[in-house]
């Protein structure tokens, strides 16, 4: 959709030569794959995917080139259709020569019930689309839509996972990671608000794509978040 968004893409286009960079420069920098960075320029944003993952490269690049992230999103976002609104099917009157039954007015309260639901998971799903920018909030995060190496289990609510020369991450948020154990890549993906996995070894390396979505326990103790929603962050522990 070239121009559709106050040309955003040649926004980018523009900053990123002025620079003098090339887009393999740019993606070794901030770790999203050439292609995407391509995409954005061109507006196609169908071979991004989800517009979780797209707002949340819009941002991350757009931080890189020194333009406002916010805007960015806010140009991308005006480019999407709005989402359908619910209408409550009508009531037919009934005519004067026969009265309703008691099976078309179980019919009818049936259908204002299904009305008013569809009405809720339209507001839920919207709402929770807005918290998630950044994903996506994912959207801040660089996710990359990859398979997934370790398949992590659940762990149950107020559990402090780990133990000695262990590191442990809880997501209570959803977020893509990255855990390199030893030279070695452990887990990689994006994953859900729930999502636990504990490693061992002698050092692990993080990077989170939603640092503040992300808590991190070594030995057995909460030492925090890389930062806040949204920030990609990477850091070594020593186990």
């Amino acid at each position: 959709m070239p121009g559709a968004s106050d040309a955003l893409g040649e926004r980018f286009r523009a900053a990123r030569a002025a620079r003098g960079l090339s887009l393999s420069d740019v993606a070794e920098q901030i770790r999203i794959r050439s292609l995407y960075l391509a995409a954005i320029e061109e507006e196609n944003w169908n071979a991004i995917g989800a517009p979780v993952y797209i707002r949340g490269f819009l941002r991350t690049y757009a931080r890189f080139l020194g333009l406002d992230p916010e805007e960015a999103v806010a140009a991308f976002n005006r480019t999407q259709p709005a989402a359908p609104s619910a209408v409550t099917p009508a009531v037919a009157e009934p005519t004067a020569r026969r009265a309703p039954t008691v099976r078309g007015t179980a019919l009818v309260w049936v259908a204002a019930v299904v009305a008013v639901v569809l009405i809720a998971f339209v507001v839920y799903n919207e709402l929770t689309m807005r918290r998630g920018q950044a994903p996506a909030n994912l959207s801040e995060a660089t996710p990359e839509p990859s398979p997934t190496l370790a398949e992590p289990s659940a762990s149950p609510p107020g559990l402090r996972p780990g133990g000695t020369n262990s590191l442990a991450l809880v997501l209570t948020a959803p977020s893509w990671l990255r855990v390199t154990v030893d030279g070695s890549v452990s887990m990689e993906g994006t994953f859900p608000a729930g999502t636990s996995k504990t490693f061992h070894g002698r050092t692990a390396l993080v990077r989170i794509g939603n640092a503040g979505g992300v808590e991190i326990y070594v030995d057995g103790k909460d030492v925090g978040k890389l930062g806040k929603s949204g920030d990609v962050a990477e850091h070594t522990f020593a186990l």
